[in-house]
Order: C-alpha cells, then sequence, then structure tokens
C-alpha cells in the first residue's frame, strides 16, 4: 500500500488505537475505567499526573460523559491538592446510586522506601500507604468531604516485608463487584520491593457484607479474604509475582480470579465459598488443555452474555518473557513490554468435578498501533443501551472505543466469509480483495506431508510459497528480486488435517492456525503471531496461484 492509502485505510479501521475518543491525556494517564451513573452518565476515574508514572504530583481525577465518551466534562479532583499522592482508583455503584470510590493514599508522607535487600531506594512512593475510599450521592459530581480508611488484615508478606509490616506496599487494578449482596474489592499486596519495583506480590479481596445497605460510611464492615495469611500466588513453580487480580462471578457463584505473573501465562484461581478459601492457582487454559501466553502485563475477564465471557491479553509469552528488568542498553528486555496489539478471547464455561470453571478458544486482534512499541493496557468494558465499549491507556493518553457487537459475537463461532474454493487442479487468479483487508488461506490436505501446497508467482519474479517444512512447520516465503523472508510456526503434531494463514495488512500481523487451533509458538516461540512488511502483500494479488495436487485437496480464501 502506498502511504496516502495505508493512512486512508487506518483511519477507517475501528480497532487502530488513535482512533479512540479521547477521555484525557496531558502528561501521565493511567486505569480509565467506567460505570454508568443512574442519571444516564459515564462516570470515569482515572490516576493522573503531569508528568511520570509515579511523580509526587499524582492524583486520581474522575469526569463525567453525557454523549457514550465524546465529549467529557472538566474533571473533578477526588484529593484536595494537598502534595500526598493518591492512585490507582476503582469504582463500584450500589443499589442506592451511591458511588465508591476506593484508592491509594500516601497518608503518612512517606518519601523514600528501601527495597527488599536495603541495597537501594526508591523516591517514588505511590504503591504504599493506606488504602481508602470517598463516595458520591450525586453522581459523581462531587466526592465525600471525609476520607475513609478500609481496614485491611495484615498477611505474611507484610510482616516480612523491609519494615516489618509497619509501612505496607500494594495498589489495586480490579474492578469490584457484588456477589449474593457483598461488596468485594481486589487488592494487590507487594512483600518485596526490588528489580521491577515489585519483586513480590500477592492478591487478596476485601469484603463488605454490608457496605450496599449501610448509609453511614462509618458502619461499614470489611473482612479481608482469604482465610490465614498467604495471598493468591503464582502457580506451582512459578515467580514470585502474583498480581492485578481481576475476577468475575460464574453462573455457579464461582469467583473467577485472573491475575499476571513473570513465568510467561496468565493466571486464574476459582473459589466456591464467597472467597475465604482458593483452589489451586494455575494457567488460563485453551479448550484443548494448552495454557493461554501472557507477558507481564495487565489481563482481565468481562462477562459479556449469560455463560459467555472475554479476556483481554496480549498473546504472546511462555519461557521466554524475562522474569526481572534487565539493565537498560541496547539490547534492553523488560517483561513490561510486549503490549501491542491487544487481543480478544471468547470463553465459556465448562464443568468440572469442583465447579464450573473457564475455557478459551482462538484470539483476535482487539487493537493495535503501527507503533510495535506502543504499550496499550488497563482497560475495561463497558455496555451501555446494546453498544460495547472499551477502555484503554498507553500511560499518557486514556481512551474509549466502541467494539462492533458482530466482532464480540464472532469471538465464540467461526465466522468469515468465503470468498473462493479451489481444487488442487486449478490454476486461477484469486479474487479482488482490499489490500487493507485481512484474509486467510485454508488449505484441506490430502496428505500430512511436508512441501509448498500452494505458489503464488508473479511475471517479474516475485513469489510467494505456502506449505510445511521437513520439521513440521508451518511456513510462509516471500521471494521477490530484492528480498526473500520466511516466517515459520512452531513444530505441529501429527496429523495435519488443515492448515490456515491469515494476514492482517494494517496491523501487519500473520497467523498460522492448525487443524483449527490457532498457532501461538508452543515452547519453541514467543510469538506465534509475527509482524511482516506491508509492501511484500504485492506479490499475492494479481498473482497466479499453483497448487500441489499431491498434497492439497482444496484451497480456501476467506475474509
Amino acid at each position: 500500500m502506498m502511504a496516502d492509502q495505508l493512512q486512508s485505510a487506518l483511519k477507517q479501521d475501528w480497532r487502530y488505537l488513535p482512533n479512540r475518543r479521547v477521555i484525557i491525556g496531558d502528561g501521565y494517564a493511567d486505569q480509565p475505567y467506567l460505570l454508568k451513573t443512574d442519571d444516564g452518565a459515564w462516570l470515569c476515574c482515572v490516576t493522573v499526573s503531569g508528568k511520570t508514572e509515579g511523580a509526587a504530583d499524582q492524583h486520581v481525577q474522575t469526569l463525567r460523559s453525557l454523549d457514550q465518551g465524546r465529549t467529557w466534562a472538566p474533571p473533578v479532583r477526588v484529593e484536595p491538592n494537598e502534595g500526598l499522592e493518591n492512585s490507582y482508583a476503582v469504582m463500584l455503584k450500589t443499589s442506592t446510586g451511591r458511588i465508591f470510590l476506593f484508592y491509594n493514599h500516601n497518608t503518612d508522607n512517606v518519601r523514600e522506601i528501601l527495597s527488599h535487600d536495603r541495597k537501594q531506594t526508591f523516591q517514588r512512593v505511590d504503591s504504599l500507604g493506606h488504602y481508602v475510599f470517598r463516595y458520591s450521592d450525586d453522581h459523581g459530581k462531587s466526592w465525600s468531604a471525609k476520607r475513609y480508611e478500609i481496614p485491611v488484615r495484615e498477611f505474611a508478606c507484610d510482616r516480612d516485608n523491609v519494615y516489618g509490616g509497619k509501612i505496607r506496599f500494594f495498589w489495586n487494578v480490579g474492578k469490584p463487584f457484588f456477589r449474593n449482596g457483598t461488596a468485594y474489592v481486589t487488592l494487590h499486596k507487594i512483600g518485596q520491593m526490588g528489580n521491577g519495583f515489585y519483586q513480590q506480590s500477592e492478591g487478596v479481596l476485601l469484603a463488605s457484607r454490608n457496605l450496599d445497605t449501610e448509609p453511614d460510611p462509618e458502619k461499614i464492615v470489611w473482612d479481608t479474604l482469604p482465610d490465614g495469611d498467604i495471598g493468591l500466588r503464582a502457580p506451582k513453580g512459578g515467580g514470585l509475582i502474583a498480581e492485578e487480580q481481576n475476577c468475575v462471578v460464574l453462573s455457579d457463584g464461582s469467583i473467577c480470579c485472573s491475575y499476571r505473573g513473570i513465568d510467561g501465562y496468565g493466571v486464574e484461581a476459582y473459589s466456591r465459598d464467597g472467597g475465604h478459601s482458593f483452589e489451586v492457582p494455575h494457567w488460563k487454559l485453551h479448550y484443548d488443555g494448552s495454557p493461554l501466553k501472557h507477558p507481564r502485563a495487565c489481563n482481565t475477564v468481562w462477562k459479556y452474555a449469560p455463560g459467555k465471557y472475554i479476556y483481554w491479553f496480549h498473546n504472546h509469552g511462555g519461557p521466554f518473557i524475562p522474569p526481572l528488568v534487565k539493565t537498560p542498553g541496547p539490547n534492553h528486555e523488560s517483561p513490561y513490554s510486549g503490549r501491542n496489539p491487544a487481543w480478544l478471547c471468547g470463553g465459556t464455561e465448562v464443568q468440572t468435578p469442583n465447579g464450573l470453571e473457564l475455557r478459551w478458544g482462538n484470539p483476535k486482534i482487539l487493537l493495535y498501533d503501527t507503533n510495535p512499541d506502543t504499550r496499550m493496557s488497563y482497560p475495561d468494558f463497558l455496555e451501555d443501551d446494546g453498544h460495547f465499549f472499551v477502555t484503554e491507556t498507553e500511560k499518557t493518553t486514556a481512551g474509549v472505543h466502541e467494539i462492533p457487537k458482530d466482532f464480540l459475537d464472532s469471538l465464540f463461532q467461526d465466522s468469515h466469509t468465503l470468498l473462493v474454493s479451489l481444487p488442487a487442479t486449478d490454476n486461477v487468479f484469486p479474487p479482488a480483495l482490499s489490500p487493507s483487508q485481512a484474509f486467510s488461506f485454508q488449505f484441506t490436505l490430502k496428505q500430512d506431508l511436508p512441501g509448498i501446497w500452494a505458489l503464488f508467482s508473479k511475471p517479474d519474479g516475485s513469489r510467494c510459497e505456502l506449505g510445511m517444512t521437513p520439521e513440521r512447520q508451518l511456513f510462509l516465503r516471500w521471494l521477490t528480486p530484492q528480498k526473500s523472508i520466511i516466517f515459520r510456526s512452531e513444530r505441529l503434531p501429527a496429523p495435519l488435517h488443515d492448515a490456515q494463514f491469515t494476514l492482517d495488512p494494517l496491523p501487519s500481523i500473520l497467523s498460522f492456525y492448525a487443524n483449527g487451533r490457532f498457532c501461538d509458538g508452543g515452547t519453541e516461540l514467543q510469538y506465534g503471531w509475527l509482524r511482516f512488511p506491508r509492501e511484500l502483500l504485492s506479490s499475492l494479488f494479481s498473482s497466479s496461484i499453483t497448487l500441489s495436487p499431491t498434497l492439497v485437496t482444496k484451497l480456501e480464501l476467506f475474509r
């Protein structure tokens, strides 16, 4: 695509990050979370700073919108301009319409902290202090004059921190929820500060049985769950990081808690007794039982419809993710990298001996930016009058995107349009395709053997080959007079009945599928999907197709 064609196509793609409706963006903006108030407005809470994350001026603001995020009223500062960091807010609306806003507050004005090994100090002090709330009875137009503290029970990781629990470290990104009349707020306790800033972490729930019914905030009662003094940690054999817990309640009342680690996979744990205990945590699972890859980034599950859920994640990881932050340099790697694109999976409830659990299907790209280093994260999901929206931030600009319902529905079904089906004996030209539209080549195999299944060739000598290597890797090879590039999947088990190659030109993403299953790289590759140069697509359009009659029964082209 020419540059002007590309820009025009990007402007028409709802998935393209800059097409968002901007909420706020001036310096640092994080965790733009939404709820719909009882007067019909959207209310957004967001943590902001005029500088960077963790700066001394960091504070919580709320904004209201009356037109589904197209415009926003001036922000309201939740705390007075007192010079004390307040951060990482989440909201919960009660049955009376009262809105609670929960957040970190550096009440004791701590200015410096030690690492766990006492070898370094941090001046960033936004993840410590006291967990507090204010409330609003006017739909978020103003907040209570008084701040109220939630008593959080001490756990072993608090007692064992560098200050013996006299200073507590924590934050929260998980949205509060109700279950059987009890309100729950997640909290991420930090036991050690050090490499990667948070060096050890685990999750808890703060539960209140009377928040929804008690008008006097002084009389709200809180419990810290689970029972005991150890929170939700990584699966057995995993690292010390288990944080950014967020929860959904399943149809049988089970609480499914999702969170991130540093082992390269999304984590989940289930409670069957209202959070008092949790089953042993495990990796999030595809329907075939394989784990879903994910780096050290926020991953969250939302309920979409009865029995149906959607999962925001970044679809790469495994043992290749560096567990700790390395010294910055030319080859700097970070477990916090790789947040573009953002992907969605559709999941449904499955019955297990202990109760319902979630299993996940193939992923699809939700949002992307043309700059691979963009780090979009901390999303929220809202349904309003039959329309669906997600928020996100790349830490400077917070925005909202409307998501087509057809796209969300497609996560739960194989919905694509067949353009043409080619028998193996034909040499034909492919039908006209828009160079900006995603499309897929799907092969039905006659024999599960390596070789070139399809050859696309042009008179100028450029060509494209699709097939399987002797090592059982799907491959796509571009050859032009100027360059040759090959992309491969992980090694695939036998038998292979069908395979699919999907090219998405605007984010420049190539994906492989084997027997209907998305190829995520397995234990061989961090990424199953790959970025390709857009200009190589010209070798496909208006090309002659030659299929292998001994290996392929047919080739179908989908969009």
